[in-house]
Protein backbone atom coordinates (compact mmCIF):
# COMPACT_ATOMS: atom_id res chain seq x y z
CA UNK A 1 0.00 0.00 0.00
CA UNK A 2 1.16 3.52 -0.78
CA UNK A 3 1.34 5.78 2.30
CA UNK A 4 3.42 8.68 1.03
CA UNK A 5 4.45 10.21 -2.30
CA UNK A 6 7.41 12.50 -2.88
CA UNK A 7 7.96 13.92 -6.34
CA UNK A 8 7.26 16.82 -8.68
CA UNK A 9 3.82 18.41 -9.05
CA UNK A 10 3.06 18.34 -12.79
CA UNK A 11 -0.72 18.85 -12.97
CA UNK A 12 -3.47 20.24 -10.76
CA UNK A 13 -7.16 20.67 -11.40
CA UNK A 14 -9.16 20.31 -8.21
CA UNK A 15 -9.82 17.79 -6.86
CA UNK A 16 -7.19 16.02 -9.01
CA UNK A 17 -3.44 16.49 -9.12
CA UNK A 18 -0.57 14.49 -10.58
CA UNK A 19 2.84 13.84 -9.06
CA UNK A 20 5.80 12.66 -11.11
CA UNK A 21 7.80 10.19 -9.05
CA UNK A 22 10.91 9.11 -10.97
CA UNK A 23 9.07 9.22 -14.28
CA UNK A 24 5.82 7.65 -13.09
CA UNK A 25 2.80 9.97 -12.87
CA UNK A 26 0.54 9.27 -9.88
CA UNK A 27 -2.98 10.73 -10.09
CA UNK A 28 -4.18 11.79 -6.66
CA UNK A 29 -7.42 13.27 -5.39
CA UNK A 30 -7.09 15.82 -2.60
CA UNK A 31 -9.35 18.12 -0.54
CA UNK A 32 -9.17 21.87 -1.07
CA UNK A 33 -7.43 22.23 2.29
CA UNK A 34 -4.47 20.50 0.63
CA UNK A 35 -4.82 22.41 -2.65
CA UNK A 36 -4.46 25.71 -0.78
CA UNK A 37 -0.95 24.64 0.20
CA UNK A 38 0.28 23.19 -3.10
CA UNK A 39 3.48 24.59 -4.59
CA UNK A 40 3.62 25.87 -8.15
CA UNK A 41 3.82 23.37 -11.01
CA UNK A 42 7.18 21.67 -11.54
CA UNK A 43 8.08 22.12 -7.86
CA UNK A 44 8.80 19.36 -5.29
CA UNK A 45 5.83 18.02 -3.37
CA UNK A 46 5.28 15.53 -0.57
CA UNK A 47 1.83 14.18 0.24
CA UNK A 48 0.54 11.69 2.78
CA UNK A 49 -1.55 9.09 0.96
CA UNK A 50 -4.56 6.91 1.70
CA UNK A 51 -5.03 4.20 -0.93
CA UNK A 52 -8.43 2.67 -1.72
CA UNK A 53 -8.43 -0.57 -3.70
CA UNK A 54 -11.61 -1.53 -5.55
CA UNK A 55 -12.36 -4.24 -8.06
CA UNK A 56 -12.24 -1.74 -10.91
CA UNK A 57 -9.72 0.81 -9.65
CA UNK A 58 -6.90 1.71 -7.28
CA UNK A 59 -7.49 5.24 -6.00
CA UNK A 60 -5.05 7.53 -4.23
CA UNK A 61 -6.14 10.32 -1.87
CA UNK A 62 -3.52 12.86 -0.79
CA UNK A 63 -3.33 15.05 2.29
CA UNK A 64 -1.19 17.90 3.56
CA UNK A 65 -1.24 16.77 7.19
CA UNK A 66 -1.60 13.58 9.16
CA UNK A 67 -4.66 15.01 10.95
CA UNK A 68 -6.44 15.39 7.60
CA UNK A 69 -5.61 11.85 6.55
CA UNK A 70 -6.62 10.47 9.92
CA UNK A 71 -9.99 12.23 9.80
CA UNK A 72 -10.59 11.13 6.19
CA UNK A 73 -9.96 7.49 7.10
CA UNK A 74 -12.45 7.77 9.96
CA UNK A 75 -15.06 9.54 7.83
CA UNK A 76 -15.18 6.91 5.10
CA UNK A 77 -15.94 4.26 7.71
CA UNK A 78 -19.25 6.01 8.47
CA UNK A 79 -22.22 4.39 6.76
CA UNK A 80 -23.18 6.42 3.68
CA UNK A 81 -19.96 8.48 3.59
CA UNK A 82 -17.65 7.56 0.72
CA UNK A 83 -14.33 9.07 -0.34
CA UNK A 84 -16.00 11.77 -2.46
CA UNK A 85 -18.07 13.08 0.44
CA UNK A 86 -15.04 12.76 2.71
CA UNK A 87 -13.09 15.09 0.41
CA UNK A 88 -16.03 17.48 0.30
CA UNK A 89 -16.16 17.68 4.08
CA UNK A 90 -12.43 18.37 4.35
CA UNK A 91 -12.72 20.96 1.59
CA UNK A 92 -15.40 22.94 3.39
CA UNK A 93 -14.21 22.71 6.97
CA UNK A 94 -10.85 22.12 8.65
CA UNK A 95 -10.19 18.92 10.59
CA UNK A 96 -10.15 20.74 13.92
CA UNK A 97 -13.34 22.65 13.08
CA UNK A 98 -15.07 19.39 12.15
CA UNK A 99 -14.09 17.90 15.49
CA UNK A 100 -15.59 20.88 17.34
CA UNK A 101 -18.80 20.69 15.29
CA UNK A 102 -19.21 17.01 16.16
CA UNK A 103 -18.42 17.50 19.85
CA UNK A 104 -20.92 20.38 19.99
CA UNK A 105 -23.65 18.33 18.24
CA UNK A 106 -23.86 21.11 15.66
CA UNK A 107 -26.00 19.59 12.87
CA UNK A 108 -26.41 22.99 11.20
CA UNK A 109 -22.66 23.36 10.77
CA UNK A 110 -22.56 20.10 8.82
CA UNK A 111 -25.73 20.59 6.77
CA UNK A 112 -24.17 23.73 5.25
CA UNK A 113 -21.70 21.49 3.42
CA UNK A 114 -22.76 20.14 -0.01
CA UNK A 115 -24.03 16.57 -0.05
CA UNK A 116 -24.86 16.48 3.66
CA UNK A 117 -28.49 16.39 4.67
CA UNK A 118 -29.91 16.31 8.17
CA UNK A 119 -29.83 12.51 8.44
CA UNK A 120 -26.23 12.30 7.28
CA UNK A 121 -25.26 15.07 9.70
CA UNK A 122 -26.90 13.20 12.57
CA UNK A 123 -25.15 9.97 11.56
CA UNK A 124 -21.79 11.72 11.40
CA UNK A 125 -22.21 13.19 14.87
CA UNK A 126 -23.30 9.88 16.41
CA UNK A 127 -20.67 7.68 14.73
CA UNK A 128 -17.75 10.10 14.85
CA UNK A 129 -18.05 11.37 18.41
CA UNK A 130 -16.47 8.32 20.07
CA UNK A 131 -13.70 8.17 17.47
CA UNK A 132 -12.72 11.76 18.21
CA UNK A 133 -12.50 11.51 22.00
CA UNK A 134 -8.71 11.41 21.90
CA UNK A 135 -8.34 13.96 19.09
CA UNK A 136 -5.42 16.31 19.45
CA UNK A 137 -4.16 19.00 17.11
CA UNK A 138 -1.29 17.54 15.15
CA UNK A 139 1.54 19.51 13.59
CA UNK A 140 1.18 19.67 9.84
CA UNK A 141 3.73 17.74 7.82
CA UNK A 142 4.29 17.26 4.15
CA UNK A 143 4.31 20.54 2.24
CA UNK A 144 6.56 23.54 2.60
CA UNK A 145 4.33 26.59 3.09
CA UNK A 146 7.03 28.78 1.62
CA UNK A 147 6.29 27.21 -1.76
CA UNK A 148 2.52 27.56 -1.82
CA UNK A 149 0.66 28.70 -4.89
CA UNK A 150 0.71 32.42 -5.48
CA UNK A 151 -2.40 34.40 -4.60
CA UNK A 152 -1.39 37.26 -6.86
CA UNK A 153 -2.32 35.96 -10.29
CA UNK A 154 -4.10 38.08 -12.84
CA UNK A 155 -7.83 37.39 -13.01
CA UNK A 156 -9.10 35.63 -16.10
CA UNK A 157 -11.71 33.29 -17.46
CA UNK A 158 -9.42 30.27 -16.95
CA UNK A 159 -9.09 30.99 -13.23
CA UNK A 160 -12.84 31.51 -12.84
CA UNK A 161 -13.53 28.35 -14.82
CA UNK A 162 -11.11 26.32 -12.70
CA UNK A 163 -12.66 27.59 -9.47
CA UNK A 164 -16.21 26.92 -10.70
CA UNK A 165 -15.31 23.42 -11.93
CA UNK A 166 -13.72 22.60 -8.57
CA UNK A 167 -16.86 23.63 -6.68
CA UNK A 168 -18.97 21.48 -9.01
CA UNK A 169 -16.62 18.54 -8.41
CA UNK A 170 -17.13 19.04 -4.68
CA UNK A 171 -20.89 18.60 -5.05
CA UNK A 172 -22.32 22.05 -5.75
CA UNK A 173 -24.74 22.47 -8.65
CA UNK A 174 -23.34 24.41 -11.66
CA UNK A 175 -25.68 27.37 -11.14
CA UNK A 176 -24.89 27.45 -7.42
CA UNK A 177 -21.13 27.26 -8.05
CA UNK A 178 -21.26 30.09 -10.59
CA UNK A 179 -23.26 32.21 -8.16
CA UNK A 180 -20.74 31.59 -5.38
CA UNK A 181 -17.86 32.74 -7.59
CA UNK A 182 -19.75 35.72 -9.01
CA UNK A 183 -20.04 37.25 -5.54
CA UNK A 184 -16.27 37.41 -5.05
CA UNK A 185 -13.70 40.06 -5.85
CA UNK A 186 -11.64 38.36 -8.56
CA UNK A 187 -8.83 40.91 -8.82
CA UNK A 188 -5.37 39.49 -8.10
CA UNK A 189 -6.72 36.08 -7.13
CA UNK A 190 -5.69 32.52 -7.91
CA UNK A 191 -8.29 29.82 -8.50
CA UNK A 192 -7.39 28.28 -5.13
CA UNK A 193 -8.01 31.54 -3.28
CA UNK A 194 -11.37 31.98 -5.03
CA UNK A 195 -12.44 28.48 -4.01
CA UNK A 196 -11.30 29.08 -0.44
CA UNK A 197 -13.31 32.32 -0.18
CA UNK A 198 -16.40 30.75 -1.76
CA UNK A 199 -16.37 27.82 0.66
CA UNK A 200 -15.72 30.10 3.63
CA UNK A 201 -18.72 32.27 2.71
CA UNK A 202 -20.92 29.19 2.42
CA UNK A 203 -20.24 27.81 5.89
CA UNK A 204 -20.60 31.11 7.70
Amino acid sequence: MIGRLSGILIQKQAPFLMIDVHGVGYEVQAPMSTFYNLPELDKPLVLLIHMVVREDAQLLYGFYSESERRLFKSLIKVNGVGPKLGLTILSGISADEFVQVVKNNDETGLVRLPGIGKKTAQRLIVEMKDRLDDWQDESEAGLDKSTTASDNLNPGQDIIKEATSALIALGYKPVEASKMISKLDKQNQSSESLIKQALKNTVR
